[in-house]
Formats: structure tokens, sequence, C-alpha cells
């Protein structure tokens, strides 16, 4: 015997139609047409071969095989609506894992934890850093917070926070200080400047973007990750390339300087959720998110 079932769309509209007797009001609750209802009760009456309404003035009511898929149908629903809401708040109550590069987490995210575990304390967030190749596919992980260029995967829900600002940063105490300070970019081309090798693009971008040739470009010391980098940056090791947004604090309680400014590129502040498990606190951590960011320009305009 054959274990295949009617189209569930179709079941969902004749559940509802015969739940509230009225095939309007079912394809108000489902948010549909009423033809799209109809269509869809059609259809399962010819794949069942019974009718399952009568027509009752401008109404309908169920015939006795519609009544008796309604009680089978009316009590898998409410099962399934049952077990799915379990399952939400069971997802609810375990702690929300969120990716992290290891740069990100400390200079930007970190010192804003105490201020999140306050406003969203429901996330129960946990951190899982990562210095390397940040996959926001690996197990174990519900978003991934990271900066990353379009276009994005079919398999992942990316909820966009933030374009990307990247410049030359310098330490105040670093030797080449004065020489770079009130002087055209392309003084940069005659230094030695330091680089991460986790954002080989980041320096090519920023030179094209001032209409500078990117071969004559010196590289000095170089740093397996960027958080490295802008630690070198700030004792003071030479000039670096980094993200508005990490280095935003150095910048403002004088640390670094920037001395040509920031531009945009290409890529996004994203949170990543894998559409496969997508849980409904991403979303309201990435609202979150995004007033914090907002928050910041705010405060940098003012």
């Amino acid at each position: 015997m054959s274990r295949d079932l009617p189209s569930l769309n179709a079941l969902r509209a004749f559940e509802a139609a015969a739940r509230l007797q009225s095939v309007s009001h079912a394809a108000a609750e489902l948010h549909v047409t009423h033809g799209a209802v109809s269509r869809q009760i059609r259809a399962l009456e010819e794949q069942l071969g019974v009718t399952l309404f009568d027509k009752d003035g401008r109404g309908v009511k169920l015939t006795t095989a519609g009544l008796r898929l309604r009680d089978v149908a009316s009590e898998a629903f409410e099962r399934l609506r049952g077990a799915c809401a379990d399952l939400r708040r069971e997802a609810e109550d375990r702690p929300f894992v969120l990716g992290c590069p290891g740069s990100l987490l400390a200079r930007w995210f970190i010192p804003r934890l105490d201020r999140l575990n306050r406003e969203l304390p429901e996330l129960r967030l946990q951190l899982s850093a990562s210095e390397g190749e940040l996959d926001p596919r690996r197990p174990g992980v519900d978003a991934s917070l990271l900066f990353a260029e379009p276009p994005w995967p079919t398999d992942m829900e990316v909820l966009e926070l933030a374009t990307e600002c990247i410049g030359p940063v310098v330490s105040p105490h670093c030797p080449v200080f004065d020489a770079v300070r009130n002087v055209e970019p392309a003084v940069l081309l005659k230094l030695p400047v330091l680089h991460t090798m986790s954002r080989p693009q980041a320096w090519p971008q920023w030179l094209r973007a001032q209409g500078l040739e990117t071969h004559d470009l010196h590289l000095s010391q170089g740093f397996e990750h960027l958080y490295f980098l802008l630690e070198a940056a700030t004792a003071g090791l030479g000039v670096a390339i980094a993200p508005k947004t990490l280095v935003a604090g150095d910048l403002a309680a004088g640390r670094l300087v920037a001395p040509w400014g920031f531009v945009e590129t290409d890529a996004r502040l994203a949170l990543w959720v894998p559409r496969r498990h997508g849980d409904p606190r991403a979303e309201r951590l990435a609202g979150w998110l995004r007033g914090q960011l907002q928050a910041r320009r705010v405060e940098h305009a003012s």
C-alpha cells in the first residue's frame, strides 16, 4: 500500500477551511486568495476521490467524508503546532552560539558584551572565536559575524549590518608619524607598511581608491591575523591598514591616527545564519548590532 500523502498545502488549506467553516476566513488566515484555497481543496478532493464540502447557501458545509478528514487533520495539525512550539522554546532555552573572528571579537564585540547581556539576556550568548578562515556553516554555530563581500550564498541568510570602510592608521609614537602627517597619501609608497596575510586585498583596495599604483607599495612586517597587525600599529611599529569599525576606539582615545581617513569597500559587516536551522534570536541580535553601529556613527558625526 502506498504511504504517500496528499499535498501538505492542500491539507493545510482544507484544515483551515474546515476549522473556520469558511473558505474566505481560511484564505485570510493563510495569507492567500480565496481562489487559491478553493483550488487546493478541489485538488485534494480529486486526489482522494471524495467530496469534502457541499454548497450551503452562500457558504459551504462539510460532507461525511469532510467531517472524518477534518477530525484527523485538526488533531494532526494541532500536534504539529504544539511540537513546533515546544522545539522553539527549547531552542531559545539553549545558548545562542556566535562565531566571530578574534580581531572583531576583541576590538569591537567584547567591549559591548556586558551591555548586550543586559539588554538581550534571552540570547544566553556563547562566543566562538576563530583566527583562521571563519566557516559560518560549521556545526555547533547558530550564526557568524564577519566582514565579507557579496554575492551571498543561497544556503545562508545574510543580515547586513554596515558597510566596511578601511584606511591607514598609525600611532602618534611611531617613528614615521611626522613623515605621514599632513602630506599626500603617495608618501606611503616610499615607506614600508605593515600588513596581514588574512586580508591581502586591503592595501591594494585603498591604494586604488587614491589613484595610486599598487605594485609600488613596499610591504614590511606581515602578521598572520588582523588582531596582531592592529596591536603592532598601536605599539608604534609602523603604518597599518584597518577597518574603521575595529579602530574607532583607538582613534577616539588618540592611540591611533588615520591621516587620510577611510574609504568604503564592497565588503559588509553581516550576521550569517544557516538557513537549515534559522534561529529567531538572530534577528534580535542583528537589530541590536545595527543599533550599536548606528550609535557609533552618530557619536562620531556629532
